[in-house]
């Protein structure tokens, strides 16, 4: 009777003994940021659309708070809106909480 060998099947996207990729090749990806805007149609007749929230029990007296996503110091503004918006063609401003 003659011996049959096991055979191992690898899961698929897996592969037993080398890695899928050498030493000498390499995996590249490619990532393609597009500016897109974000308000696609609430208040889109004004230049920019701001709100402000009025709350008395505040530590300071007014704080802006990021609604373009683009923001270094996010939740917080640091006004990246406006190149947001001249890419974009958009009119997102900062929500802004005022002590009164």
């Amino acid at each position: 009777m003659a011996s049959m060998a096991s055979a191992s099947v690898a899961p698929a996207g897996f592969s037993y003994g080398r890695p899928p990729f050498s030493a000498s090749e390499k995996l590249r990806r490619t990532v393609v940021v597009r500016a897109e805007a974000i308000n696609p149609g609430i208040r889109k007749t004004e230049d920019k659309m701001v709100d402000s929230v009025v709350i008395t029990e505040l530590n300071k007296p007014l704080t802006a708070y990021c609604r373009c996503w683009r923001s270094g110091t996010f939740p917080l503004c640091d006004g990246s809106h406006v190149k947001h918006n001249k890419a974009t063609g958009d009119n997102v401003g900062p929500l802004l909480v005022k002590k009164q």
